[in-house]
């Protein structure tokens, strides 16, 4: 679509949000006999002024003719209809309608000058007294204020939707913060990262080697480095990574000694963390150095306080609950229940199949019989709900368990203010990161017990730090590895499958309850075709599941012809044709939708990786209702970057989550994500149905390719180091591990 400029006078404002600047305007456009509809941000516009706009038409198919606003510019009405307008539409206060009236009679097309002048003359006016004028007078300036910012930001390449942002941070100082340092912005203003920064800091002249822009360089560069779930950096690695960022911004040289300058600066004010530790410099962020402290000191803490014992006899105990569910624990379960009832910390890791649900739902109920106070929690909302179904007792996800406040942006639940639990049982833990961690570990009173529950084969955490792995690697806690698949699961050829893909064996196509089926497609045409015709129809009619609700791709990437990108748009326009677009936000989204979170959004109380349907879309207001589950939660216009199509999504956003089917592409275009643990994560998604489709070729690399990316973790020494007693004694305790 062609960018487009437009220049007009609001005649009236059909809905405005002040919280977040978007607006619904009607314009009059000279040569045009009807008013123009148009959507987009525009901070506190008001009816009468003038405003220059560009952006791109679009057509709403109820409203019909649009113009999406891209960048917004205000300028003074120069007509008095246009200026009482202005004055009476609510912008100034202390100024209605019928006293606009009065000073445009006075004053005629000089009524903004004579209010910039200040109050004297303002006096002139019936009704208008010394205390009037000067908070007339006031609140002008302030609007001038307003208009002043958003135009410099926006004439230095930022959008009306930042400018608004910065000005709802830093008001009447957002010219002076911004040329001051800009880069201040990637850490204080939600929604501007360093690039966005670094953009401004060149539009304003800053230097390529100044101090500030080396200084955000360096703390930006960790931050990638996180996002890549790494905890730390090694020194030289870090200079290095950071001067090639910075170059490659401005295509000026930035020496690494520059940057290895000020990163000593940074580390001698604490705004990086250095340890020196197997012979090499490592570089933190202070929240995550603190984090990874923070998990080994709690984990000894727990250690160190044995809370009231349990007066049970174990052999008993697991009888009795084997009489009551009518099942008999295996020899590797019965040490997990035996364990748990005499450790403070025990770690279960497990594939399908292999009874942790079972093991769990022991610990649980023999622990409520003695009436101890028990928390279930997992990392997501559907982790905590396959918790609660599996053992009969409620189960949170961890920021709810923990009673996080959106407001504060901090967890109510913590050393100072822990749970009232005497056992915490954590699922799905190879989802939890090392900050996340150390907050479920902060809350745990001392004397509880915690059992950490998690496959620790499936991929590591999305955020940084490798957690399961590391708590497993530094032998200082017991660890119940279960590795027998139970009778009832092996006629499941989605669970002996994932097994056989762990170990690097190719699957078993025949036998089972039918519920695994492997199609070898070589042309990725042919492949997109086949996809298609299987969540739309085969699927649906052989198994009677629902395509949306029950079917979902999981791939390996997001670009490509089998990336999901393009596989939402390709299912999107065969299951969802005639949806009404929603006017803004992500393109594409239609009501109808299957979409998926893809930020924590806490405030709203869902999650990266929730599934949800639009329901509604409110065109007057730019409001869109979405449905999770049996909730319906309510976005405003700027929440809707929150979402995105969910028909198809990649395997790391699966994480967690169950679907009732899975279908997986499998090409050599994916060449550089085609491993063993992201095939083994993507097949142990699908409850009921899997089905592979793809090369043979593609197949056999992701079967043999079993590198793990490394991780720069500390947190197996730093357990080390303080548990340094428990190492020798937890080996006999650690089951088929």
């Amino acid at each position: 679509m062609m960018v487009e400029s437009l220049q007009g006078t609001v005649d009236g404002v059909v809905y405005a949000n002040e919280a977040t600047g978007w607006a619904v305007v009607r314009l009059r456009i000279a040569g045009r006999r009807e008013l123009v509809t148009a959507v987009g941000t525009l901070l506190s516009v008001r009816p009468g002024e003038e405003l220059r706009l560009t952006g791109t038409w679009t057509v709403d198919p109820k409203y019909g003719e649009q113009f999406r606003v891209e960048t917004a510019t205000t300028i003074l009405p120069a007509t008095l209809v246009g200026i009482e307008k202005y004055l009476g539409s609510g912008l100034v206060r202390g100024i209605g309608p019928m006293l606009a009236a009065r000073l445009v009679q006075r004053f005629g097309l000089a009524t903004l000058d004579v209010i910039d002048e200040g109050p004297t003359r303002l006096m002139e006016v019936d009704g208008i007294g010394p205390v009037r004028a000067t908070r007339i007078q006031a609140a002008w300036a302030e609007q001038k204020a307003i208009r002043g910012v958003m135009i410099f930001l926006q004439g230095h390449g930022l959008s009306p939707a930042l400018a608004t942002r910065i000005y709802k941070r830093y008001q009447g100082q957002s010219v002076q913060v911004v040329r001051e340092n800009p880069y201040r912005l990637a850490d204080e203003v939600w929604g501007i990262g360093f690039l966005t920064a670094d953009r401004l800091g060149a539009a304003l002249g800053i230097a390529p080697n100044a101090p500030t822009r080396l200084a955000a360089g360096l703390v930006y560069t960790l931050h990638r480095l996180a996002e890549d779930g790494h905890v730390y950096s090694e020194y030289d690695a870090l200079v290095h990574a950071a001067a090639k960022i910075l170059a490659a911004r401005t295509g000026a040289a930035v020496s690494p000694e520059a940057v290895a300058a000020q990163l000593a600066l940074l580390v001698g004010t604490g705004q990086l963390v250095r340890e020196d530790a197997a012979g090499e410099a490592r570089i933190f962020l202070p929240a995550l150095h603190e984090a990874e402290c923070g998990v080994a000191l709690h984990v000894r803490r727990l250690l160190q306080h044995p809370g009231r014992p349990l007066t049970v006899d174990a052999d008993r105990a697991i009888a009795w609950y084997e009489q009551q569910h009518r099942i008999h624990l295996a020899p590797l379960q019965q040490q997990g229940v035996r364990t748990a009832l005499q450790e403070q910390v025990l770690i279960i890791t497990g594939g399908p199949g292999t009874g942790k649900t079972t093991l769990v739902r022991g610990i649980v109920t023999i622990h409520g019989r003695k009436d101890r106070r028990i928390a279930l929690c997992a990392p997501t909302g559907r982790a905590a709900q396959r918790l609660t179904e599996a053992t009969g007792h409620e189960a949170k996800t961890i920021h709810r368990l923990l009673e996080f406040d959106p407001k504060t942006q901090a967890f109510q639940r913590n050393d100072h203010r822990p749970l009232e639990a005497d056992l915490v049982i954590t699922d799905e833990a190879s989802m939890i990161d090392t900050v996340l961690m150390c907050q479920l570990l902060s809350a745990i009173p001392s004397g509880a017990r915690l059992v950490v529950v998690g496959d620790v084969d499936q991929l590591p955490s999305v955020g940084p730090g490798n957690v399961l792995a590391d708590l497993i690697t530094s032998r200082t806690l017991p660890v119940v590895r279960l590795t027998e698949i139970f009778r009832q699961a092996q006629e499941s050829r989605i669970v002996v499958n994932a097994h056989r893909i762990n170990r690097g064996d190719p699957p078993i196509r025949e036998g089972g309850r039918g519920d695994f089926f492997w199609i070898e497609k070589e042309d990725p045409e042919a492949i997109v075709a086949l996809i298609k015709s299987l969540v739309t129809h085969h699927i649906p009619r052989r198994f009677g599941l629902a395509p949306l609700q029950d079917v979902h791709v999981l791939t390996p990437m997001r670009r490509g012809l089998l990336g999901a990108t393009h596989l939402n748009q390709e299912l999107q326009a065969l299951l969802n044709p005639t949806g009404i677009p929603i006017g803004h936000g992500p393109e594409g989204l239609r009501v109808g939708d299957k979409v998926m979170q893809i930020e924590n959004d806490y405030t709203k109380d869902v999650f990266n990786g929730d599934l949800g349907r639009i329901e509604r879309y409110d065109e007057d207001d730019g409001r869109v209702v979405v449905r999770f589950g049996t909730r319906r939660v309510e976005y405003d216009a700027r929440d809707l970057d929150e979402l995105a199509l969910a028909y198809a999504s990649s395997i790391h956003k699966a994480q967690g989550s169950e679907y009732p089917a899975v279908v997986i592409p499998l090409h050599t275009q994916h060449y550089v994500m085609l491993q063993r643990r992201l095939l083994y994560t993507a097949v142990t998604r699908g409850k009921q149905l899997v089905v592979l489709v793809g090369t043979r070729r593609a197949l056999a690399i992701a079967l043999e390719n079993q590198t793990v990316s490394p991780r720069n973790t500390q947190l197996a020494d730093r357990l080390q180091l303080a548990c340094r007693t428990r190492a020798a004694e937890v080996t006999s305790l650690s089951g088929g591990g």
